[in-house]
């Protein structure tokens, strides 16, 4: 990256042939020190000026690759964004294999620690929860309610009583009754549930017992099932099963562990054009430490790596990884194409109005918080993390439905990045990493770290503090989303409702 923070604009490769803001720039404003080049209109932070002449139909180039077709011709100093630069992305893909993914270097400083609870079967989780799954929506409320009352009865007994409602769970027929029970399932097992109740209403599609022989018998121990139909007062037997379940888990210590033992789960939402060059990279950095240590880091939003698959293809450790990696994105462009969908109907709003262009420069950017880990899995909805190195979900965009599927991966902390802000928060710890300083200072109350320092301060330093905050989270500190009671789940809805 080239630049600095008393400049207007950074070029992030030597080939790129457009310049991105890092602040509001005047038209007549100069883009660098050492050369003459004026932004030629008023930009806003984050959005994209023109470093070369770029002709009608020349690819632009940010990252180093290509982010779309120009649509006019472009002079330097010209704005570049929607109205002369679209997609160039296909439905089809022309992959290769190219064997030799790099290991995971491990640092030269010795790999920090956290205080976990051990679970018996040896994963570590970061907090010591009980939580309440519904099968069905018709029960949420009651686990809410439940969760509620026992919060407060078992107040600094454990970390806290969470229900996760949900919508789901009955007139649901296939892949979408499968994934609400694969989904529920892999949350019952989570290392951040030292107790687990899980339910049901009794007649519901997705059945307690179905549900229950998705989960290996021994990890069960921990998980206590109750059908709302079959007791007189259901808020009774509830409470009364998840005091037992307190009773069984209140006394676990946290124990001193090390990084490898971490679950890394990697997202970003309401992306701006600072992203790519702050927040992401410096969660890339994240990943790239835990993964050296021996821990395990997943990656999901399968439809936002569209333009830059090729660069994780590149880093699988087999020719069998490679065409797993192949088939997951293959089988989301087909379900896009199937639904009548572009592939590129991506970026949000928001992510226009903060500077992203087209699919290709979202996905280079996102791709980033993967660090340089080589791909070492694939799983689909519902899968569960077991490798270490970077291990690629199934899931879609949606902040919500991609950040379930993390912790049901078992993600033990989630790092969102952020350009535009979200309070959103999720089972798992999730720390909100905004891209610019701006954002952080005004949604104090959301952000948990700055990553625009990095445009300041530079990377080294500021990776320090966020791996100093990570550990520190995994032992306890709360996240802003914790301490907003900002604790929801979404399960991925792809088929019919009867």
């Amino acid at each position: 990256m080239t630049g600095n923070s008393r400049i207007h604009a950074i070029r992030v490769h030597d080939v790129d042939n457009v310049v991105t803001v890092i602040a509001d720039i005047a038209a007549g404003a100069p883009l660098f020190a050492d050369c003459d080049l004026r932004a030629s209109v008023a930009v806003g932070r984050g959005h994209k000026i023109a470093l070369a002449p770029i002709a009608h139909g020349e690819a632009v180039i940010k990252y180093g690759f290509p982010i779309g077709i120009a649509t006019a011709d472009i002079a330097p100093g010209d704005h570049v964004h929607s109205h002369n630069l679209a997609t160039a992305l296909r439905s089809d893909g022309d992959y290769h294999y190219g064997p030799g993914a790099s290991e995971a270097t491990p640092d030269a400083k010795p790999a920090p620690t956290f205080g976990g609870y051990v679970r018996p079967d040896g994963r570590v989780g970061t907090r010591n929860e009980i939580w309440i799954l519904p099968t069905v929506g018709c029960v949420g409320n009651l686990a809410a309610r439940v969760a509620r009352i026992a919060g407060a009865r078992h107040a600094g007994a454990v970390d806290g009583v969470h229900a996760f409602k949900h919508p789901f769970g009955c007139s649901q027929l296939g892949d979408d009754l499968g994934h609400t029970r694969a989904l529920l399932a892999a949350l019952a097992q989570h290392p951040n549930a030292g107790g687990v109740l899980i339910v049901g209403l009794g007649c519901e599609s997705n059945q307690l017992g179905a549900l229950i022989e998705l989960i290996p018998a021994e990890r069960r121990a921990h998980i206590r099932t109750l059908s709302a139909q079959a007791v007189e007062d259901d808020e009774a037997a509830c409470l009364t099963l998840v005091d037992e379940l307190v009773s069984g888990c209140a006394d676990t210590p946290r124990r001193k562990v090390p990084l490898s033992q971490l679950v890394l789960g990697v997202k970003c939402g309401g992306s701006d054009g600072l992203s790519g060059l702050t927040a992401n990279p410096l969660v890339g950095r994240m990943a790239d430490a835990v993964a050296a240590a021996g821990g395990k880091v997943v990656l999901t939003e399968i439809p936002e790596i569209f333009g830059a698959e090729q660069l994780l293809m590149d880093r699988a450790i087999s020719r069998e990884v490679f065409d797993d990696t192949v088939a997951l994105v293959q089988d989301f462009k087909d379900y896009f194409i199937r639904n009548g969908e572009p592939v590129s109907e991506n970026p949000s709003p928001g992510n226009i109005a903060g500077g992203i262009t087209t699919l290709e420069e979202k996905s280079l950017g996102a791709v980033q918080k993967g660090g340089n880990v080589p791909v070492v899995d694939v799983r689909r909805y519902g899968g569960e993390a077991t490798l270490p190195g970077l291990t690629l979900l199934e899931a879609p965009g949606n902040d919500a439905v991609s950040s379930t599927a993390l912790t049901a991966a078992g993600a033990t902390i989630i790092l969102f990045t952020t350009g535009r802000g979200t309070p959103l928060g999720f089972p798992a710890p999730t720390l909100k990493i905004a891209s610019n300083s701006a954002l952080a200072e005004r949604k104090a109350s959301w952000i948990d770290f700055d990553a625009g320092s990095v445009l300041e301060a530079g990377f080294d330093s500021t990776a320090d503090a966020l791996l100093d905050l990570i550990t520190a989270t995994a032992s306890g500190k709360p996240t802003r989303a914790e301490k907003n009671e900002e604790r929801d789940i979404a399960i991925w809805k792809s088929g019919v409702t009867l």
